[in-house]
């Protein structure tokens, strides 16, 4: 991954891309990061305290990792020294530390930047550790995915994590206004081409500096373009999205939630976000077919159909029309009264069945096929509830041991307040028989 502003090593007169050009010299020029770069920012803080440590940067393409951690080294006198963990193994590393290690003899440390820090395996990330420990390297990795679940716990606790920013509109703006100014001309866009393409960066800065590059060699002298003509010169930009790591994950989690707080607005919103960046669409009905049973379950049972039905429309009609079922499915959802009672009976009961092990259920409901087990008392008994009054016959299913037990608690919304009041009368029924 390229960073926001990275430097080339080219000669003074070779062309160099806009993001290039505008690359910050200093830690104040950095935008969209004052948390951490701002007068009060946490980096700031640990700069002047002159006790930084080893850091790993966190957050989107384009926020200007690699330029701060280049920045952060030369206010702190360091040596900066970059690799990717991409393009690099272990013996590159065992180079680096050796020639980190003469450094530091001669009295001078070292910034190591290691981009995409999180395609180290576990054996590449742990031999940082003790390079860390003795001050051999001050290490600041970048990466793109939540360090919680990329980075091993070793190297966490030995380093701060740093989170990064996606860019918002006013932060691209001043990128934009720079760029005007370095280009020493306006850029070819009514206010709302501007606000457009500000949004089609989706946060990252150095794809918004690309894409204004593209808006200028497109115009002609004295041209202005406004939103539909931008959208034809630059194209849309895809969604920041990567159905393996954490986008994926964050955004199937809004949609879940959002059904669960019964807001089909929002749960359509999500929704549409994930088909338009090419979410697997199965993988979406499976996560709605859980939603179903987790968050409606008994007080609506038809909601477990309709998903179900939503997942057989789509593989009927395919795309685009299919997603419509999809879309029907996640409103009846969302609209639908929620109970988690069925979800958390199940969650119980594993935890007795588990506690208990296997207790002989009552001989009284088991089958006696042989003479042996009938003289044993299998069956024995055995009321069959057809032939009781209504249909119920209110005798105990429990272990011996265990005892009747109570997990099922239905809500009083939608369908489920109906299985309530049958349950209710079920068991005044059983106490009547029973006394």
């Amino acid at each position: 991954m390229s960073d926001l502003f990275a430097a080339a090593h080219l000669e003074d007169d070779a062309p160099r891309p806009l993001a290039d050009r505008l690359r910050p010299r200093h830690l104040r020029e950095v935008v969209g990061q004052d948390h951490l770069v701002g007068p009060d920012g946490a980096l700031t803080r640990l700069i002047g305290a002159g006790s930084m440590g080893s850091l790993v940067f966190w957050g989107p393409p384009g926020t200007g990792k690699t330029t701060v951690a280049r920045l952060l080294a030369g206010d702190t006198k360091l040596h900066f020294e970059q690799i990717s963990a991409i393009f690099s193994g272990v013996g590159d590393l065992k180079k680096i530390f050796e020639t980190a290690r003469g450094r530091r003899a001669a009295g001078r440390g070292t910034l190591l930047f290691v981009d995409e820090i999180h395609r180290f395996n576990r054996a590449q990330l742990d031999a940082f550790l003790p390079v860390m420990e003795d001050g051999t390297v001050t290490l600041v990795g970048a990466t793109t995915e939540n360090p919680s679940f990329e980075l091993n716990a070793a190297l966490l606790s030995r380093a701060r994590v740093m989170i990064f920013r996606a860019l918002d509109e006013d932060a691209i703006g001043h990128l934009l206004d720079r760029a005007e100014e370095i280009e020493e001309r306006p850029l070819p866009l009514d206010a709302e081409a501007r606000a457009s393409l500000a949004r089609m960066a989706d946060g990252d800065g150095r794809a918004a500096l690309t894409l204004a590059e593209e808006v200028w060699r497109s115009a002609r002298e004295g041209e202005v373009f406004g939103q539909e003509a931008l959208q034809d010169i630059v194209q849309r930009r895809a969604p920041i999205y990567d159905k393996a790591q954490e986008g994926h994950y964050n955004l199937i989690s809004a949609l879940h939630k959002t059904i669960r707080g019964s807001d089909p607005d929002a749960a359509l919103y999500y929704l549409a976000r994930m088909l338009d960046a090419g979410e697997d669409r199965l993988f979406i009905a499976r996560r709605l077919v859980r939603a179903a049973v987790e968050d409606i379950g008994m007080a609506d049972p038809q909601a477990l159909v309709v998903c179900n039905a939503a997942k057989d429309a789509y593989d009927f009609l395919g795309s685009p029309e299919g997603e419509l079922a999809l879309a029907q499915a996640a409103v009846y959802l969302a609209t639908a009264p929620k109970s988690n009672a069925v979800y958390t009976a199940y969650k119980a009961a594993t935890a007795v069945a588990k506690e208990h092990g296997s207790l002989m259920p009552p001989k009284t409901i088991l089958n006696a096929p042989t003479k042996l087990m009938k003289s044993a008392g299998y069956g024995d008994r055995y009321r069959y509830d057809h032939d009781e009054p209504d249909a119920f016959s209110g005798q105990d299913y429990w272990p011996d041991k265990l005892g009747r037990q109570s997990f099922y608690a239905p809500t009083g919304r939608g369908f489920e307040a109906r299985v309530a009041e049958r349950m209710e009368h079920w068991a005044a029924l059983r106490v009547e028989r029973e006394g």
